[in-house]
């Protein structure tokens, strides 16, 4: 047997398995799962045997197989789930996952899919090398075929499946002890994770794909705040990425991981926690956040506070000094104009009305002695509130407006270059202020390129292209018009995985779909607890958990924040009428006057909505004739029918 740190039930070399008594082997498996339910007892006695006999014919047949290793329920490190069986052959990895059926369903399809996907994508070991996935129905006789990328099949057949495999490899296997190393396995954190581990350690999990698109970014903002201080100058910031390419995370890095901790100045003898602050006008962001740091001290404000509280308390006193020199703006894109910054502020003591929320941020900015940057982290296509739809020009008038214009220096990609031309205030160009690769979904990188199909209505074949490299690299398009079915793939789906976070998400604007069971109405909605709705397990008290998909998220309690998978209600207030996009069935504004572009806020709601699953997005159109042609453009763009 390999010594190792990583959790699994059993391992060793096919000869070893072949000739060791089941239940010698259901000993091992049920000391190492101590909960195991009497079923998966049984599953094991009854499975064990048949694994035997199948590596058993392999051995007979293939002498270089007296090398190859079988793993039974090996733990993925940092993480609670556990692929039944892992072989370890000359040439590929391949993952079984046993099922006690005759025939598989969706939801064992794509289970099994997933943890091909996650080992290909985060596995040392498995980086440039094959991953299989083959589903077991252990009733099943023969192969039954591919679906979604993943070979079904019967026990009897797994043999003939490993021997095709192996015949032409030249690659070896791989050697057990560098599949179970403890450090091979760094999966991509959830945000909350990010944030979990940045509170605690003070860095972040280093995981290669992550870090070949993000640490350029990261390199160059401590480059610019180094030098910035350095030269007691001023800066603004603009970093730029797609939705899921990990701005926050940037952001969160950057105040952080030690990288600015030599920048803390003394002020007034004292000297601050960190030179930076990072903040959010996402409230349910910053409840999440606070909600599940609150353990570390002070409600998990150190970490990340909100807007709002800071404009007001900065705004209220011009001798209120910020005592950080970076500050830094998640969604800088979505700033409030004047006049909501007005609504919001209005009855805050001393506070200077005609002022947007960039030109409040410079403003304090300036007040800040030495140097100072401002870091704004900006989406695309991400404004869903009234009063968010003057964009980035804002930051432009507000550093034209400062009484120091002359002391301040711009930086940012390329593509914003035009919007700051011609300006008084320089502007520096920076490719790595540029995020273009989404992390968020795995292995799938078109996500962003779909959605955008989807909304601007390209033609259904170009997004049924870019559906299918999203499900050959693990991405999960589902689609239903029966709710129940859809909540049930789900709660299938990820029953093994209690650490999975999947929850219900609707449109704002929609006024149909609680007569179908989806509570997205304003007086459900804003009765949600946003950090136990994402933070909370299946069992805690007071069952908040998204898992029970019982409550609804609407855009903006989703905005900036990520599950597993969503299952989206799809609404009525963006329908498919005769080929376009048709929003007449939404429910008005209250201040009409206030929107620019309703259409427009209605696309970029559903652009968030359908960007929150990391592993999935499952759709449920309801039964109304109303939404029959929206179905079918969904099902023909891609969609796969549960």
């Amino acid at each position: 047997m390999v010594e190792s740190e990583a959790r699994y039930g059993w391992e060793s070399d096919f000869p070893l398995f072949r000739r060791t008594e089941t239940r010698i082997i259901r000993g091992r498996l049920e000391a190492f799962i101590r909960d195991a339910s009497i079923e998966q007892v049984r599953a094991w006695q009854a499975s064990i045997p048949q694994l035997q006999h199948e590596i058993g014919e392999v051995l007979d047949r293939d002498a270089a197989a007296a090398g190859y290793t079988a793993i039974l329920e090996y733990e993925l490190p940092m993480e609670t789930r556990r692929p039944d069986v892992v072989l370890l052959v000359r040439g590929p990895v391949i993952v079984l996952e046993l099922k006690g059926k005759d025939a598989p369903s969706q939801a064992d399809v794509d289970q099994a899919a997933a943890y091909a996907r996650d080992l290909q994508c985060y596995h040392r070991a498995c980086d440039g090398r094959r991953v299989v996935p083959i589903l077991v129905p252990m009733r099943a006789k023969g192969r039954l075929g591919t679906r979604s990328g993943v070979e079904i099949m019967g026990p009897d057949a797994v043999d003939g499946a490993v021997e095709e495999l192996t015949t032409s490899a030249s690659e070896p296997a791989v050697a057990a002890h560098d599949f179970l190393a403890e450090a091979a396995y760094r999966p991509l954190p959830t945000l909350v994770e990010a944030a979990r581990e940045l509170m605690q350690r003070g860095d972040l999990r280093r995981i290669h794909r992550a870090a070949a698109t993000t640490d350029p970014a990261v390199a160059e903002l401590s480059r610019i705040i180094h030098e910035a201080a350095a030269k007691k100058e001023r800066r603004l910031v603009l970093l730029t990425g797609l939705p899921g390419a990990g701005k926050t995370l940037v952001g969160l890095r950057t105040v952080h991981a030690h990288f600015l901790d030599d920048l803390a100045v003394p002020r007034d003898g004292t000297k601050p926690t960190a030179p930076a602050v990072f903040l959010s006008g996402n409230g349910p962001l910053v409840e999440v956040l606070q909600y599940e740091l609150r353990a570390a001290g002070g409600g998990g404000k150190t970490f990340v506070r909100d807007v709002k509280n800071y404009v007001k308390r900065y705004s209220s006193r011009r001798n209120h000094v910020p005592p950080e020199h970076v500050l830094v703006f998640d969604e800088a894109q979505r700033a409030y104009d004047a006049e909501q910054v007005q609504a919001k502020h209005a009855r805050t003591h001393g506070f200077e009305a005609g002022k947007s929320e960039p030109e409040h941020f410079i403003e304090f900015a300036d007040r800040i002695p030495d140097w100072c940057v401002v870091l704004g982290l900006i989406g695309q296509g991400q404004e869903i509130h009234v009063g968010e739809e003057g964009g980035i020009v804002q930051w432009r008038v507000a550093i034209e407006g400062s009484e120091n214009r002359d002391a301040w220096q711009i930086h940012g990609p390329p593509a914003l270059a035009t919007a700051f031309a011609g300006g008084s205030t320089g502007f520096v160009v920076c490719a790595d202020l540029n995020l273009d690769t989404e992390i968020r979904f795995h292995l799938a990188s078109d996500i962003h390129r779909f959605v955008c199909g989807l909304l601007e209505s390209a033609q259904e074949c170009e997004n049924a292209t870019i559906a299918a490299r999203l499900e050959r690299d693990g991405y999960h398009l589902r689609i239903a018009r029966d709710l129940d079915c859809c909540r049930e793939y789900l709660r299938e789906r990820y029953a093994e995985d209690p650490g999975a976070r999947f929850g219900l998400v609707a449109s704002s604007r929609d006024r149909d779909l609680e007569g179908f069971g989806v509570p997205n109405g304003y007086q459900d909605t804003k009765r949600v607890r946003h950090g136990p709705w994402y933070g909370d397990a299946e069992n805690a008290e007071g069952r908040f958990s998204c898992r029970h998909l019982r409550t609804c998220l609407t855009e903006f309690g989703a905005q900036g924040l990520e599950l597993d998978a969503v299952l989206l209600a799809w609404g009525t207030d963006l329908a498919r009428t005769r080929g376009s996009w048709s929003i007449a069935r939404a429910r008005a504004y209250a201040r009409r006057n206030r929107v620019r572009d309703a259409f427009q806020l209605r696309l970029n709601a559903y652009r968030v909505l359908m960007t929150r699953g990391r592993d999935a997005t499952v759709v449920f159109v309801p039964p109304l004739s109303a939404l029959d042609e929206t179905f079918r453009y969904l099902v023909e763009s891609g969609y796969r029918e549960l």
